[in-house]
């Protein structure tokens, strides 16, 4: 019989982001099997601590923490991992410029190129200490062959939790919407395309590393019968399916919800049922006062972009405020291409920089931004209750960070390290117990290859 592998950990700075934001400057965390079993201060009980269990059932494997900050691991709440094959486009464009100069690279890709694409993506993302990856997948060209499919597998060669997305876009530019008519689908398939991809793929259970969420993409690139017929659709099927789209991006899309619908675009969401617990929005930058107080009443989400929004110029979310309303709020990297890195790590730090911009020197602490990027995105995906923080009985997903090098030694808070500082390298990323990455490098893919296998994808979908 295999023995169950039990990780201590020891000699940390547990910073564990459980409700009571209780931190361990000298601590430990055990974890056995998939589950954490023991948090605390000093070192682990002697009974955990023990290399005889009697039958020989447990095998230990002991971890110095020493010099390291030990976090939750971190869950991006939005992505486009197709994207990483194109950074580097349009690098002076807003929004809606930016998607017309890329709509027709976009319209070409297939599973073979995404594939590599979303490995490339998921490897920098795990290295950065993400552990659970929500990618919103929304092109499907004719002809593509399994394009979701080639997604899951490259988190699973990765080992990483994905919550991957059936997009869709059924709105073309002869129908008045953004897309070219050539990049969108009929309703009928979009529809089906995503009831497909929930019973291919979604797992309802607590331990799952695969989970289907239904999003149709935007306001302006889908009908108002996808929306409703998706969130009709969803609510039908087993396994509290979610739905996620993007929403008040920018002053454009206000533009265009106000003129189409004489709505905003949380007025005109919520018309189509597109506010619940059950649902989150990338982005919501441009929320007033009346939308954020929807969105805290229904128990809507947000995943908070802070760089991608920078890069597009789309603006600074309003995240301490809806953080004060209640709001879950979860930590996105969104498409490489309006980002160029998918590094989850560092949009800590630019979250709390870019909401000081805007609300001052204390309106979102480095503790804020890590919880938004940890508990709050577990909250974001309806994981709370297995992921977000190092509680007993949780899933161990945890990023072990070493602050005692060059860039960060000395530092009087070791999470201001992560928080402030530029990002630490992690000595050990955990998915439900097993070694993602090690030492700063994958434990699973090698790097070489899979930085090959994207220049290749990218050489052909370019050429």
């Amino acid at each position: 019989m295999t023995p169950v592998v039990r990780t201590v950990i020891e000699n940390a700075y547990v910073a564990t982001v459980d409700p009571a934001g209780t931190e361990h400057p000298t601590g430990h965390v055990v974890v056995e099997g998939t589950d954490i079993v023991a948090v605390g201060a000093g070192p682990a009980p002697a009974a955990l601590r023990d290399d005889d269990d009697g039958g020989g059932r447990v095998a230990i494997e002991r971890v110095d923490g020493t010099g390291h900050l030990l976090t939750p691991g971190l869950i991006n709440t939005h992505h486009h991992l197709y994207q990483w094959l194109t950074r580097g486009i349009a690098q002076d464009a807003i929004l809606f410029d930016w998607l017309t100069a890329l709509y027709p690279t976009w319209s070409r890709i297939t599973a073979d190129t995404v594939g590599p694409g979303a490995l490339g993506a998921m490897a920098v993302g795990a290295l950065s200490g993400c552990t659970t990856m929500g990618d919103h997948h929304y092109v499907f060209p004719r002809g593509g062959g399994d394009i979701l499919g080639s997604i899951v597998d490259a988190a699973s060669t990765l080992g990483l939790r994905l919550h991957a997305t059936r997009g869709s876009m059924d709105l073309g530019a002869s129908q008045g919407g953004l897309p070219p008519d050539f990049a969108v689908e009929t309703t009928a398939e979009a529809l089906q395309a995503s009831a497909d991809a929930v019973a291919r793929f979604h797992d309802p259970s607590r331990e799952a590393m695969v989970k289907i969420a239904i999003a149709p993409c935007s306001p302006f690139s889908v009908t108002d019968e996808l929306l409703r017929e998706s969130a009709v659709l969803a609510r039908s099927l087993d396994g509290a399916v979610r739905l996620h789209t993007h929403g008040s991006e920018t002053v454009e899309e206000d533009a265009y919800c106000l003129e189409k619908f004489g709505r905003t675009p949380t007025q005109y969401l919520e018309d189509q049922g597109w506010l619940g617990d059950d649902v989150w929005m990338a982005h919501c930058v441009h929320l007033d006062d009346d939308a954020i107080a929807r969105f805290a009443a229904t128990g809507t989400g947000v995943a908070h972009c802070p760089a991608s929004n920078a890069r597009l110029a789309a603006g600074i979310a309003p995240v301490p405020q809806l953080l004060a309303a209640g709001v879950p709020v979860g930590l996105g990297v969104d498409g490489s291409a309006s980002n160029e890195s998918g590094e989850l790590g560092t949009e800590i730090r630019m979250s709390v920089l870019v909401n000081r911009l805007r609300g001052g020197a204390g309106a979102m602490s480095g503790r804020d931004a890590l919880y938004v990027a940890t508990r709050g995105g577990a909250r974001v995906l309806g994981r709370e209750a297995e992921l977000g923080s190092i509680e007993v009985g949780k899933l161990a997903d945890l990023a072990l960070w070493r602050v005692d090098g060059v860039a960060h030694a000395g530092i009087a808070d070791p999470v201001a390290a992560l928080t402030l500082g530029a990002q630490p390298p992690l000595s050990l990323l955990l998915v439900s117990g097993s070694p993602v990455v090690r030492e700063g490098r994958l434990v699973r893919a090698d790097e070489r290859e899979v930085a090959r296998g994207v220049e290749r994808a990218v050489a052909t979908l370019l050429g």
